[in-house]
């Protein structure tokens, strides 16, 4: 478990591909900031951009960690199949803050950076998420970008036609401080982005399923 609050920034400077053929992952070799690997062990969980992935070797003196990403999650992510600069959080302790919200490390789609800049003193990011997110977004409510918990300022819900792509647009807003703090800020029009949704209306969208379906159940 995770709460989307960012506690480094790390680099993919190595790929080792597992297998042959499309059916095998990738040996993942990241770079940490200084003693950012100090209290972590061997098998524990780190989110990388959101994705949450096992730490399967570590190298504390070089400041070196290893992941092995499989092809599935590979094929339902992005950003972890190249070097990189990416976004590093560790699991949640249990008396620890929950700073942000409670995010899974579980991607739900990819998402596409229609607009990015400086506005004021901070920054606007709109993402064009997939058309079956869009039930699960709402005003002030809670998403996870490449790992990041962030807050929806604004919805558009976007028909598609010739020119651009279906899906739901949101408009957020990024303080300086997450730009500088976050790999959020090397992000340009055009970067796909992992998107994780506030798992409390994944929950809420499957019971107001299973009401409705007892509904029709009971319906004359």
């Amino acid at each position: 478990m995770f709460t989307g609050i960012i506690t480094g920034m790390g680099r993919i400077v190595a790929i080792h591909r597992l297998g042959s053929s499309s059916n095998h992952g990738n040996r993942l070799t990241i770079e940490t900031p200084a003693g950012y690997l100090d209290d972590v062990g061997l098998g524990d969980s780190i989110a990388l951009n959101g994705a949450c992935m096992t730490a399967t070797s570590l190298e504390p003196s070089r400041n070196h960690f290893t992941v092995d990403i499989s092809a599935e999650s590979l094929d339902k992510t992005c950003g972890l199949a190249e070097p990189g600069i990416i976004n590093l959080e560790k699991a949640l302790r249990a008396h620890e803050r929950l700073g942000g919200h409670i995010v899974s490390g579980h991607v739900d789609g990819i998402g596409l950076v229609t607009y990015f800049a400086e506005v004021g003193e901070s920054w606007e990011l709109r993402i064009l998420a997939p058309q079956a997110l869009g039930k699960y977004l709402a005003y002030k409510g809670s998403i996870t970008v490449n790992g990041v918990s962030l807050t929806v300022n604004h919805i558009a819900d976007l028909p598609g036609d010739a020119s651009q792509a279906s899906g739901c647009e949101i408009s957020i807003n990024l303080i300086p401080h997450t730009v500088q703090n976050t790999a959020l800020g090397q992000l340009s029009q055009g970067a796909q982005v992992n998107l994780e949704i506030d798992l409390i209306a994944r929950y809420v969208e499957r019971m107001l399923q299973d009401t409705q379906l007892r509904q029709q159940r009971t319906a004359p």
